[in-house]
């Protein structure tokens, strides 16, 4: 059975670098509840530099949600902004990390990054 969270988070750390998070700097623990506890994912960002790991320890910013939840988002079958709102994600700490993160994060299904948009809106015209 597929974990989109590890896959998501495996992919994150296999980058290295990641010019989107480039002016961020600091660590983000994701706790994700589910039925049999907590799942942690750490994320150091140094200048776009990124390590991902299983540690529980502190961290700048901590973000907490549902697990399943969170399957959803990173699948993008879930809007994460929408999810914020919703109150269903909640940080704490230093929140412009969690602001950087969303970057990383797919859009929901079939959306576009808005200058692709705009390009193929101009070809239709």
């Amino acid at each position: 059975m597929s974990d989109p969270t590890a896959e998501f988070f495996d992919g994150l750390g296999r980058r290295g670098h990641e010019p989107l998070l480039q002016e961020a700097t600091g660590t983000i623990r994701f706790d994700l509840e589910h039925d049999h506890g907590i799942d942690h994912w750490l994320v150091t960002i140094n200048n776009g530099d990124i390590q991902v790991s299983r540690e529980d320890r502190e961290a700048d910013s901590v973000v907490r949600a549902d697990k399943g939840l969170f399957d959803r988002i990173v699948s993008g079958g879930e809007n994460l902004y929408a999810a914020w709102v919703r109150n269903e994600l909640r940080a704490v700490g230093d929140i412009r990390l969690a602001r950087f993160i969303q970057r990383v994060f797919p859009g929901p299904p079939g959306a576009h990054h808005p200058r692709m948009f705009a390009s193929e809106r101009r070809r239709q015209g």
